[in-house]
């Protein structure tokens, strides 16, 4: 069933586990959209430039040649998932025509319930990959619930590819709220995404642009902000290394 886009004005925290703290809060805009529909108010498009937009191009695939929700759609069917779903697809809209998502969630529900996620995680060097996230036979994904994940992906050059995240998400028709914890011993990142859910509207869309002005512009620019705090603290950098040759795990 197609449903009309959301505004999520959220935020979200990041606190550094181990010997060199770092913790921060921002105010952060998503959208939750049907991937599959064209519908939105006048300031915001699908696949065509705007004040702000989703472009397929960028989701669902390759980094700049994705496909969409096809992608989506195929990667769940690898991992077993059959049947009648509801895909949703929760991210930052570009702001005319820039854009940078440190991470956007595929969401499959069915009858209401959270059944499957793939984590599309992009850093700044040009690179992606995807975690698929759910439960044995593709159970509800409860509040409660832990989907771990081992990691394989460069983010950040203060982290190391190593250990594990654990997910947790709730998804309700008022609210979202994403917890993903990344340990490697006493190191790691504990990230969190929380808002509440609006309609999209020009009004709401204005009012984001007020507060937080420029959109994923402002996005890199607060994480080559955090780089610098944590390069100036002491923190080790490790350089890109090749990325992983499977673009989902």
């Amino acid at each position: 069933m197609s449903a009309a886009p959301e505004h999520i004005a959220g935020s979200t925290t990041h606190v550094r586990h181990g010997g060199i703290g770092n913790v921060f809060t921002y105010g952060v805009d998503y959208v939750l959209i049907d991937p599959e529909a064209r519908t939105g108010p006048a300031l915001f498009s699908r696949n065509r430039f705007n004040l702000t937009a989703v472009h397929d191009r960028n989701h669902g695939g390759k980094r700049d040649h994705g496909i969409g929700a096809p992608w989506a759609r195929q990667v769940f069917a690898q991992h077993g998932l059959s049947g009648d779903y509801d895909l949703r697809l929760l991210t930052q809209p570009s702001f005319v025509g820039y854009i940078f998502n440190p991470v956007s969630f595929w969401i499959a529900q069915r009858d209401g319930d959270l059944i499957a996620v793939i984590a599309e995680v992009n850093n700044t060097f040009g690179d992606r990959h995807s975690y698929v996230c759910h439960k044995p036979d593709f159970a509800p994904i409860t509040p409660a619930d832990q989907v771990d994940a081992h990691k394989v992906f460069h983010v950040s050059p203060f982290q190391k590819i190593a250990g594990t995240y654990t997910f947790n998400f709730k998804i309700t028709p008022d609210s979202v709220a994403i917890r993903i914890n990344h340990k490697n011993g006493s190191d790691g990142v504990l990230a969190t995404l929380t808002g509440t859910r609006r309609p999209l509207s020009n009004r709401g869309i204005l009012g984001a642009l007020m507060r937080r002005p420029f959109g994923a512009m402002r996005t890199v620019a607060l994480i080559y902000f955090q780089a610098l705090k944590l390069k100036f603290k002491g923190a080790h950098y490790t350089t890109r290394p090749t990325p992983p040759s499977e673009e989902v795990t």
